[in-house]
């Protein structure tokens, strides 16, 4: 199924002859030593794959050989083509540089930061927008020029995107066309093939209804990805869906330790999770399977008497800026499972998605995924790891309140107990019943009035946003390749999708970012709940939201607006310095002289900017700055509490410092701009 590229490639990032490995969301290929470094910056950002060891589906490994041959990688080093950026000192890594800190920071700017890509120009209406670029996709993806949809895509255009006039998605027309590359493609970008047009049909059945019928079966195959690599990470085997065999669960050689009370607690809250908080769980363990099998293949491949030991493997799932805390805290934990204990979560994982698939509704109340996450690991008698220091910080679990509430378990129990019982019932189990509704229903009166706040604070954040003209990336790029297939709860399925994120208050297990995932009266997290402002939602710059007030039209000059990008750049190399360093004592300094960077240039903008691009990044630039101080003080230890994860402490520093840098790279694109009008 594999087929080796000709040997005359280089490598995307350095230039190194011969790559071995493929980015496969980025269409470009890369040598060993690049590809630590884009294995360190999760799947989120580049889904590596080598050439020959890892067996590829043969239309993708076709549609990443048409990217790179075709030049995908000029997207990512746009304006590194422009001969001004020689003059000013922007250059690509070269094979003579050191992987760190050389190498390692281009590939961070190149594909994190978007450092090189070329930006559509500031306007203030909505010509720019991610619904305009998804139109344009939409249009594209019927022809074969896989580099314009991969820079559509590297814009902001969204692969599941909806056309309003034409009632289906880009993968719709891609599949009636049969242009099996763009599928490919919008695949890998999160594109889903069950989702149906307004006549009910799926890009599957056009794919068929048009002869395409290799498409139609490798569609299949998409849909099912997430399930399929499970089940081969297991067995080597996978469903033969043309024969609608889906799933294939495969079972424990031992068995008899899986019949413990604990296991079957921990599948029982399992069965019980939402298929939207299911489908989460599912995806970080497909990341897991993914960092596993690629470290096997990594280590299989290297020339072990030059390995370098901080290039050998991904010790566990790196932070995804897009997750909450405790979700990136839940996936690191998964490296912690022995093949044992993750071989069991994974069949679990498989029987429920085939339950779920076929419809079998189990009625029971709604968990936190973290404690399925630690029965799971005690599920094995893994003793020696809970007693050892844990690595993480603590995470809310059902345990607390299951231990807090004794009284109501048991009420909860007895009353169930009673109506399984064919006798009379009791004139207190009535009263118990109707004031256990009774509270049910204040409950939910109070989540649908909080939902519906979200909701109408998430519909004036996107107006805000579409007015903008800088469109975000990291929305288009999936955890996985394709959403999994079951059906959709009902209310989660008529919401939009902003309101869906925010319709899901029953776990801590979600990528969404609230203030109640950090309400903990211990001094370990005083930090945390400083940094609830992060979004720009903080006091840095409060003038900013008074939309009441004349605006002030007046920008600062490009050369100051420079001068102050160039010292926060300064600031900002030297905490990457001591991050690579391993000085973590440093951290609080760096990040003080950061701040007063960031302040000195806040303060060269009028307090009530009339464009609301200039708003968006004045806001990114002084909340991330904020963010930052708050992590860094977390680098120090505080008494009574137990170490901070510094490996978790320092890529989250990293990433404010990177939220930072493209606030201010904004700032002088539009003040470049204005002043040259």
């Amino acid at each position: 199924m594999s087929k080796r590229l000709r040997n005359t490639e280089l490598c995307a990032d350095c230039s190194v002859p011969e790559p071995r490995w493929a980015s496969v969301n980025r269409g470009v290929l890369i040598c060993d030593e690049c590809c630590s470094v884009h294995r360190s910056l999760g799947r989120h950002s580049s889904q590596v794959r080598h050439l020959t060891h890892t067996p590829w589906p043969p239309t993708q490994l076709q549609m990443v050989q048409t990217l790179y041959s075709n030049g995908a990688n000029s997207i990512w080093e746009h304006s590194l083509l422009d001969p001004a950026s020689v003059m000013s000192g922007k250059r690509k890594a070269n094979p003579q540089d050191k992987l760190h800190p050389n190498k390692s920071d281009f590939i961070r700017a190149k594909y994190q930061m978007l450092a090189f890509v070329h930006r559509m120009p500031c306007r203030e209406d909505d010509s720019s927008t991610a619904k305009d670029l998804s139109k344009q996709l939409h249009s594209s993806v019927r022809t074969g020029n896989l580099e314009t949809c991969l820079r559509l895509l590297s814009l902001g255009a969204q692969a599941n995107f909806f056309h309003p006039e034409k009632g289906n998605t880009p993968l719709h027309v891609a599949a009636k066309a049969g242009q099996v590359s763009q599928a490919e493609l919008l695949t890998v970008y999160g594109a889903d093939p069950g989702a149906p047009d307004t006549n009910g049909k799926t890009p599957i059945d056009y794919a068929r209804e048009a002869g395409h019928h290799e498409l139609a079966d490798r569609l299949v195959e998409v849909q099912y990805e997430l399930t399929d690599r499970l089940a081969f990470y297991l067995c080597g085997r996978r469903p033969d869906h043309k024969n609608n065999q889906h799933f294939i669960v495969p079972q424990m050689a031992d068995s008899s330790l899986d019949l413990s009370e604990l296991a079957k607690a921990a599948k029982k809250k399992l069965q019980a999770l939402s298929n939207h908080l299911f489908e989460e769980l599912a995806m970080d363990v497909y990341d897991e399977v993914d960092r596993r099998e690629t470290d096997a293949v990594w280590l299989a491949t290297q020339n072990h008497s030059t390995l370098v030991t901080e290039t050998t493997v991904v010790p566990f799932l790196p932070v995804n800026p897009e997750y909450s805390s405790t979700r990136n805290q839940g996936r690191q934990k998964l490296a912690r499972f022995n093949a044992h204990e993750f071989a069991t979560l994974v069949i679990d994982i498989l029987s429920d998605a085939k339950r779920r698939q076929q419809g079998n509704i189990i009625s029971s109340p709604k968990d936190n995924v973290e404690f399925i996450l630690k029965s799971m690991a005690m599920r094995h008698g893994s003793d020696s790891q809970d007693n050892d220091q844990p690595d993480y910080d603590s995470v809310a679990s059902d345990e607390d309140t299951d231990q807090e509430l004794p009284s109501s378990k048991g009420d909860r129990t007895k009353s169930l107990d009673s109506d399984l019982s064919d006798s009379p019932i009791t004139m207190q189990e009535y009263l118990e019943v109707k004031n256990a509704l009774t509270a049910s229903e204040a409950k939910i009166q109070h989540l649908m009035k909080a939902n519906n706040n979200l909701s109408d604070e998430l519909r004036l954040m996107q107006k805000k946003k579409e007015r903008g003209a800088f469109v975000t990336t990291s929305s288009s790029l999936p955890s996985f390749p394709s959403t999994l297939s079951w059906p959709r709860d009902e209310s989660v399925q008529k919401a939009p999708k902003l309101e869906k994120q925010s319709s899901m208050p029953e776990s801590d297990y979600d990528n969404t970012f609230n203030d109640s995932e950090m309400e903990d009266s211990s001094l370990c997290r005083r930090a945390r709940l400083r940094s609830s402002g992060w979004m720009g939602e903080g006091s840095s710059i409060p003038e900013l939201a008074d939309v009441e007030m004349e605006p002030d039209p007046t920008l600062p000059s490009t050369e100051d607006v420079i001068r102050k990008t160039e010292q926060i750049t300064k600031n900002i190399q030297e905490l990457l310095r001591a991050a690579q360093e391993n000085k973590h004592d440093s951290f609080i300094p760096c990040s003080e002289r950061i701040h007063v960077a960031v302040t000195e240039m806040a303060a060269l903008f009028p307090k009530r900017p009339r464009s609301e691009t200039v708003r968006g990044s004045l806001r990114l630039l002084t909340s991330s700055a904020y963010r930052l101080q708050n992590e860094c003080r977390k680098a120090l230890p505080s008494e009574g509490c137990p170490g901070p994860d510094m490996q978790l402490v320092t890529q989250q520093v990293i990433q404010c410092a990177y939220d930072i840098a493209k606030a201010a790279k904004q700032l002088v694109t539009i003040t470049t701009k204005e002043n040259t009008n």
